[in-house]
């Protein structure tokens, strides 16, 4: 009998095939595993956590070759973390505890795991997926557990959970579609997903368990339907959904060497977001003119000390060079007492996203934020490099990056280490505080970059990871709408360029009115510029100036979504 479910749809496209259930429980296995004396348990565990480390690094450089850049990055978390001493060492003392070896890998990975789903970052609270992940990865191998085959066909993989390194270790061509109970778009499996441009849908919950294994499922990944066995008429209906699915990413496909241009010669720069130096092979494929954000907390993830000044400049480096002479604006460190970098000793704090976070702490450690400025300001040597300081709210801390950033020159000078004098400074405005004072603070930057994620949920004083409130959440509310035009003008008035780089800048109807404001550049994930592209360039100049005018004119957000999605 046909049934329907719905959940929340992540990444766009129609999916249709058999489900393959992923994510095996280990509880049958446990049951019937036969644990030896301590020394060999312990043993099993050393020979586990190299043989998963080497199969990890293996996996990094398939998908190294493969072009895949962001899943190998991912991979490369996971040997970093089955090599972590801390982890290690927890599961050799719950060996002590337990008396089994697979029983003590995933006591010690729940325990890790639990921690980060403590913090307040969603980003963070899901990185407990891809330890508990590497402790199954780590358990399977002591227990002899296989993964699943692969049929002939493509699948649409279907759990509550689904480990990261699953999907990365299987082709994209045996992925249709992808359905998780729990999940959002910010998690590793989403991440990998997206890089792939897999239709996904996610947040189904305990209705998952409605869907058995070899169902034949179709997903709408925008919507977020699901239909279980449907009818052969509903199947007809979605295969000639699909078929046009495919002309349009061929489409899409012929747009990446094209200028963002509109019909009239109006012109705006579409940038990529990266985590990695990796992510820019992937992003210059989908036709990215330059990296608008790189993120490089990443950089000093997975550690257990601060990065060097030389490790950080190799990262940058690469990131550069790979930019091919396009512009490359890498932010500095955004870490703040929610995410777990324990070398910094943040201490807890009630509400790490109004605490000591991102510039406030790099202005309070020079070990932090010298070293990091001295490398970047190297990297750029080796193409366009501009710095992007984020959390500003004040002249006063812009005017003490600006003395770091001279000294961090003095300091090159002296060590005989060449540097681009050319680096911009300038800062990301993600705060309302910052967007008030955009006319004053122009006066002082080179840049201005929006962070519309943060701008929107300080601004309505809506948490954006909070469920129970998320229809208030919406970058089409007036009073976002007026502080980034307020921004955008002071940029004009005094002569700067203004970007966004917040989840804004990837909504195609939001590319119009940002460009008849006057905005320089769009900074996205890779798979959002075709249609953002596809469609700055349907559009006129003039026809934008339009639109926004009657944007401007109205009180709602919902009406002005809905305006744009008529008048566009």
């Amino acid at each position: 009998m046909p049934e329907s479910l719905r959940g929340k749809g992540v990444i766009a496209g129609i999916a249709m095939g058999k489900v393959m259930i992923v994510g095996q429980n280990l509880d049958g296995y446990l049951k019937n595993y036969k644990p030896e004396d301590q020394a060999k348990e312990a043993g099993k565990i050393e020979e586990a956590l190299q043989a998963v480390a080497e199969m990890l690094q293996g996996n990094v450089r398939t998908l190294q070759e493969k072009n895949m850049p962001e899943q190998a990055a991912i991979m490369e978390a996971h040997r970093m973390m089955a090599q972590d001493p801390m982890l290690s060492g927890s599961m050799m003392e719950k060996v002590g505890e337990l008396g089994s070896a697979p029983e003590a890998v995933l006591a010690a990975a729940g325990e890790s795991a639990a921690m980060f789903e403590q913090m307040e970052d969603a980003y963070f609270r899901e990185r407990a997926v891809d330890i508990r992940d590497v402790g199954k990865r780590i358990a399977k191998y002591i227990l002899g557990v296989k993964e699943p085959a692969m049929g002939d066909g493509a699948v649409i993989l279907c759990g509550y959970e689904i480990e990261p390194s699953v999907i990365a270790n299987i082709p994209t061509e045996k992925i249709a579609g992808v359905l998780l109970g729990a999940g959002s778009t910010t998690c590793h499996a989403v991440i990998i997903a997206k890089a792939r441009a897999i239709p996904t849908v996610v947040g189904i919950g305990d209705d998952i368990q409605k869907i058995a294994d070899r169902d034949d499922v179709i997903i709408d990944g925008e919507r977020g339907d699901i239909l279980i066995d449907p009818s052969e008429e509903t199947r007809e209906t979605y295969e000639e959904k699909l078929a046009k699915q495919q002309e349009l990413k061929s489409y899409y496909a012929k747009l990446a060497p094209l200028p963002a241009v509109t019909t009239d010669g109006a012109h705006v720069t579409l940038a990529a977001n990266i985590g990695t130096h990796m992510d820019v092979d992937t992003a210059l494929t989908y036709g990215c003119e330059g990296v608008g954000l790189f993120r490089s907390e990443f950089v000093f993830m997975g550690r257990k000390d601060i990065p060097n000044e030389e490790d950080q400049f190799k990262a940058y480096k690469e990131a550069v060079e790979k930019c091919q002479g396009k512009l490359c604006v890498i932010r500095t460190m955004d870490i703040g007492g929610d995410k777990p970098l324990p070398y910094l000793n943040i201490p807890k704090e009630d509400n790490p996203f109004l605490g000591c976070r991102a510039v406030r702490i790099s202005l309070h450690r020079r070990d932090l934020f010298l070293p990091q400025l001295k490398a970047i300001l190297r990297a750029g040597v080796y193409g366009k490099v501009a710095i992007m300081v984020p959390m500003i709210i004040n002249v006063d801390e812009f005017k003490k990056v600006r003395e770091f950033f001279e000294e961090a020159k003095v300091e090159l000078t002296h060590e005989g280490k060449a540097y681009s004098d050319s680096v911009q400074l300038g800062i990301m405005v993600e705060t309302p505080a910052a967007a008030v004072m955009a006319p004053i603070l122009a006066k002082y930057v080179d840049f201005f970059s929006i962070g519309t994620n943060d701008l929107v949920q300080y601004t309505l004083a809506v948490d954006r990871g909070n469920h129970n409130i998320s229809y208030l959440y919406s970058h089409f509310n007036p009073a976002v709408i007026m502080l980034i035009q307020r921004t955008i003008q002071a940029g004009i008035d005094k002569g700067i360029w203004v970007g966004m780089c917040g989840e804004m800048a990837s909504d195609p109807y939001a590319a119009v009115i940002l460009l008849a404001m006057g905005i320089s550049e769009l900074s996205m994930s890779a798979p959002s510029i075709p249609k953002v592209k596809e469609k700055i360039r349907s559009v006129s100049m003039e026809r934008a100036k339009e639109v926004l005018a009657e944007v401007m004119k109205m009180e709602d957000g919902n009406e002005i979504k809905e305006y744009l999605h008529k008048a566009l």
